[in-house]
């Protein structure tokens, strides 16, 4: 029962069969309130016809008739003086028979001018009316046990045929409502479905949805449906990225772990070394590969904890940057480290300034030289400039070296993704140094493209101004 009761089926029809025996109730009790008033005014105009009819005996022949004339039966009539009053009623056999005491009483008191119902003792009820002729007050009255039966047969037919409307609105109610809910049981079904699957682990992919034939948005089941399948959707959206987000950590782990590795091997092995011969020599050697192993290794910590503290998105400093003026002092700097390479530079008069952190953004620019630098053979023309476009401010970075192989490019941007099979290493670098870029850039409300093909690379960090 409480089943049934929770059933939106049976709520609605329920509610159908309330409001079917409402209506009906309503309608038979203005029938029958109708029918009633109809039927007395009938025989008001009877019980009229029946006092008229007495009035005029009495004036055209003196006393009481001792016959019926043409009255119908149940008739009563009823004559009063000052000092007696007799009545008669016809039988139903047609007979004129005397009143008693007790009847003719009740009439005198209770009759007026205006029709009334008044309960006659050993007659029943009566609608009767009085009027007078001369001294003789006339009396005359019909019983309404005719309007009483007509009435009590049509409440029980209206309750019959109201009882039969209530089952029969009910059952209707009930497979109407239940084939127009089939669609909304369909959609529960895809929701029953997409919660069975195990969604805790692993690529979800693409889940259940909807049917098309039910998502008609001008019904409330469409409406629903809509509404599910685009959940669904931002749901796939949501797992897949997490999925995507754990198999990066996972990588991104493994990685870390396989560059720590080696210097960590590195260092060891010459400590061993060191230590098992005494050789000055030997030592300062030993010493020398563990300073840079180390150098190499804190490094890639602090790119791996800037990273981490990117991801969580940690606040920058926010200040007016010369962005002009850093990539002067970053191409000076390259020019240092790399005289090789043919070092070009574009910058305007006036500064392009940015808001943000002048530290991090110093290490986008010169990670992005560094790469050129690294993946380019010597005499390579890597050309910086920096220039403003509307609100922002733009710093690309070319070189026309023999560029990013096309397998290479969706994952330039990727922690640990080297490019050594495509260009020439002169010293080696982590992987992390584009992803830094492209983390940085992003904190700053940024963007860092790239576009590449042989004998062209460019770079191009977009800045708000």
């Amino acid at each position: 029962m409480r089943v049934a009761a929770r059933s939106l089926s049976v709520r609605v029809a329920a509610a159908m069969v309330v409001l079917v025996a409402v209506v009906s109730l309503a309608i038979g009790a203005l029938t029958t309130a109708a029918i009633s008033s109809y039927l007395t005014n009938q025989l008001d105009g009877k019980v009229n016809a029946a006092q008229g009819r007495a009035a005029g005996a009495l004036r055209n022949g003196g006393p009481p008739p001792d016959a019926p004339h043409g009255q119908d039966a149940g008739t009563v009539t009823v004559y009063v003086q000052s000092s007696t009053a007799v009545g008669t009623v016809i039988t139903a056999d047609g007979q004129l028979t005397a009143l008693s005491d007790e009847a003719v009483n009740v009439l005198d008191r209770s009759a007026t001018d205006q029709n009334s119902t008044v309960d006659v003792p050993e007659l029943g009820t009566y609608r009767v009316r009085a009027s007078a002729v001369g001294s003789i007050t006339v009396i005359a009255g019909l019983p309404t046990k005719d309007i009483q039966n007509t009435v009590t047969s049509l409440i029980g037919w209206e309750a019959l045929f109201g009882g039969i409307g209530v089952v029969a609105a009910g059952g209707v109610a009930i497979f109407v409502v239940r084939c127009q809910l089939r669609p909304l049981r369909q959609v529960a079904q895809t929701a029953r479905e997409v919660a069975a699957l195990p969604l805790d682990t692993g690529e979800i992919g693409v889940t259940a949805r909807v049917p098309d034939q039910l998502t008609d948005e001008r019904t409330e089941v469409g409406q629903v449906a809509v509404a599910l399948n685009t959940l669904l959707g931002h749901m796939e959206g949501a797992l897949d990225a997490r999925h995507r987000s754990e198999q990066q950590v996972r990588q991104f782990v493994a990685d870390a772990s396989h560059e720590l590795r080696t210097p960590l091997t590195t260092i060891h092995g010459y400590a061993q070394l060191s230590l098992r011969q005494r050789d000055p020599e030997l030592y300062t050697h030993a010493m020398g590969k563990v300073m840079v192993e180390t150098t190499r290794m804190a490094s890639l910590v602090e790119d791996l904890l800037l990273l981490a503290r990117l991801d969580a998105g940690r606040p920058l400093d926010r200040r007016p940057v010369d962005l002009s003026r850093l990539a002067r002092d970053s191409v000076a700097d390259a020019e240092i480290v790399a005289p090789s390479h043919h070092w070009d530079l574009a910058v305007p008069v006036e500064p392009v300034t940015v808001i943000g952190d002048e530290q991090r953004l110093h290490q986008v620019v010169t990670n992005l030289l560094t790469n050129a630098r690294r993946h380019t053979p010597a005499g390579t023309t890597v050309t910086v400039a920096v220039r403003r476009l509307d609100h922002t401010a733009v710093l690309t970075v070319h070189d026309d070296g023999p560029g990013i192989p096309a397998d290479l490019l969706p994952n330039v941007f990727q922690r640990f993704t080297r490019a050594d099979t495509a260009r020439t290493r002169s010293t080696g670098g982590t992987g992390l140094g584009l992803s830094l870029a492209e983390s940085i850039t992003h904190a700053h409300a940024g963007t860092l493209t790239l576009a590449s093909r042989p004998g062209s690379t460019t770079f191009s960090l977009a800045l708000p101004a």
